[in-house]
């Protein structure tokens, strides 16, 4: 089952496989659901078939996206050689606890085609391409969708105290263009890949796979529902695998273009 956002003449509406569901259905209240209940609750209410209406980030106003670091060794390598204070991160990758912060509220989150951004008191900016699951009032995972963790390495380098600042901005965070509900075992070899244009040339691409987290999808959900309630579920970033070089900064005008799985997230960087 895949779940879609739209923007249409009378509000945000959301639909399944395609067709719209009754207006008064949030993904708040069918994240209350188990993800055998969901399927079932989606499959007996869908209505119209969808138009043309704009795809908007497909997550409620109030929800929360939250993100895992340091969760793969590229990600490890890529933290030690932007900071003066590398054995934190070294720490962190080897550590039981897992690095989790927070990174947008449902209103600030850009959708496929929305512009992201980049600190204007950053100098190092960079994508993130991420896994994100989505997790149920329970914290089980029902699904996935595609984030972009826009990062600030210049800023987050300098001290981790700063970390928030390099995380947490307008345009920071991007999810879309759906939600597939799937359960963690198919999520486990899912193939990530990033690719920067920049005046219509490549400037940076890369492949991996999820196959590559050290830590277990359901360990970082865990860790997040540990000591929180989430009542209409959360969304979880799980780390990157595929950092640019050392070299490379973002620019306005940027495409980025974030494929996981079957799914393809498309921002451009705004000024």
């Amino acid at each position: 089952m895949y779940l879609t956002r739209h923007q249409t003449a009378n509000g945000p509406r959301w639909a399944a496989d395609g067709h719209y569901l009754a207006p008064d259905i949030k993904l708040t209240s069918l994240l209350h659901l188990p993800r055998e209940q969901l399927v079932g609750a989606v499959t007996s209410v869908s209505g119209d078939e969808v138009s043309d209406s704009p795809l908007l980030a497909p997550i409620d106003d109030m929800q929360e996206v939250w993100a895992c670091g340091v969760t793969y060794l590229r990600s490890r390598e890529a933290r030690v050689s932007e900071s003066d204070t590398q054995d934190v991160y070294e720490k962190v990758y080897d550590a039981e606890r897992v690095e989790v912060f927070f990174k947008a509220i449902g209103w600030r989150v850009r959708g496929p085609r929305d512009p992201i951004r980049v600190r204007a008191d950053s100098a190092w900016n960079v994508p993130e391409p991420e896994l994100t699951l989505v997790l149920n009032r329970a914290g089980a995972i029902v699904g996935y969708t595609v984030g972009n963790d826009v990062s600030s390495r210049d800023i987050e380098g300098e001290n981790p105290l700063y970390l928030p600042q390099a995380k947490v901005y307008e345009g920071s965070c991007s999810l879309g263009p759906g939600i597939v509900i799937a359960d963690a075992d198919e999520q486990r070899s899912l193939g990530i890949a990033l690719s920067i244009s920049r005046s219509g040339k490549t400037v940076f691409s890369g492949e991996s796979s999820v196959t590559q987290l050290k830590r277990t999808l359901e360990e970082m959900g865990s860790w997040l529902y540990r000591e929180l309630d989430f009542p209409g579920g959360a969304f979880l970033m799980t780390g990157t695998s595929l950092v640019p070089p050392d070299d490379f900064d973002l620019s306005s005008g940027d495409n980025v273009r974030i494929n996981i799985g079957n799914l393809t997230l498309e921002n451009v960087v705004s000024a």
